[in-house]
């Protein structure tokens, strides 16, 4: 098993998340996907197509962002899109407001700076912040 992964599980079995065979391939589908992923990209995906149905895939999601596992993007009357927190990893996103797609920022977080700044002033712990930016893709435009 991947250790990031590892790591994951463990943190959620911590705060009392029980580990499932499902868990565990929901959280390496989201690792392992370069982009966001759709429920139903996630429940159709080759991890989980065999493990459970589209209900189970949408309550673990639930479960993972209530447990400050996965990030939820998108726009409200849109798909919803997932995306696994990595500790330690930050990616910020471009959302097209036409076609509702969603690309990762490849540039340096201009926030992280006043985050620290934030923490420093205010004594907050295990802060961190989520962007996205909306617009209307090249492809729509």
């Amino acid at each position: 098993m991947n250790p990031i992964v590892q790591e994951i599980i463990q943190s959620l079995r911590k705060s009392g998340l029980r580990r499932t065979k499902a868990l565990e391939e929901l959280i390496t589908t989201l690792l392992e996907s370069k982009r966001p992923m759709t429920l139903a990209e996630l429940a159709t995906s080759a991890r989980l197509a065999d493990q459970c149905d589209k209900v189970t895939v949408f309550r673990l999601l639930q479960r993972l962002a209530e447990h400050g596992a996965v990030r939820r993007l998108g726009l409200h009357e849109r798909a919803a899109y997932f995306t696994l927190l990595i500790p330690g990893k930050h990616s910020d996103y471009l959302i097209c407001t036409s076609c509702g797609s969603i690309k990762a920022i490849e540039a340096p977080c201009p926030v992280h700076q006043l985050e620290a700044e934030i923490r420093e002033k205010t004594g907050y712990r295990n802060l961190y912040h989520e962007l996205e930016f909306f617009g209307v893709c090249p492809k729509c435009a």
